[in-house]
């Protein structure tokens, strides 16, 4: 079975990935999409400036764009979700190293302070990081 990645952000660029996914995932038949959500926070900011209630407004975020992804996957389509903490550009390079994807789908910009760049820093690091094929989708 294929395994293709989504990591999902909440942000328009990423909803015209699931769809591009979901299309792929239709074609081949024998594929399983792997939606990843990443929040960008690291350890240190953890254990030094947030506080518990923070932390699980951070984590309803992060269910609610899991939610939001998995709504969109139709029925009949095998699709898994997992979430992450960290800079989202190493956490979808290494996640996609451990479960051995065949495939990332991504947007082009997600919801970060560059969102005027081209090609946000996040795909720019993907695209030269992955394990697999990149697709970028505006």
């Amino acid at each position: 079975m294929k395994k293709i990645l989504v990591p999902i952000d909440g942000s328009a660029s990423a909803t015209e990935a699931i769809k591009k996914a979901i299309e792929y995932v239709q074609a081949v038949k024998d594929a399983e999409l792997l939606f990843l959500q990443v929040s960008n926070v690291n350890q240190l900011s953890i254990n030094a400036c947030f506080t518990d209630k923070v932390l699980e407004a951070i984590a309803e975020a992060g269910k609610a764009i899991i939610a939001q992804a998995l709504d969109m996957v139709p029925e009949g389509v095998k699709a898994s979700d997992f979430t992450m903490t960290g800079s989202p550009a190493v956490a979808i390079v290494d996640f996609a190293n451990e479960q051995k994807v065949d495939m990332i789908v991504m947007g082009s910009r997600g919801l970060g302070a560059m969102k005027g760049m081209l090609l946000g820093s996040v795909s720019q690091y993907v695209l030269e990081n992955a394990p697999c094929p990149v697709l970028v989708v505006k």
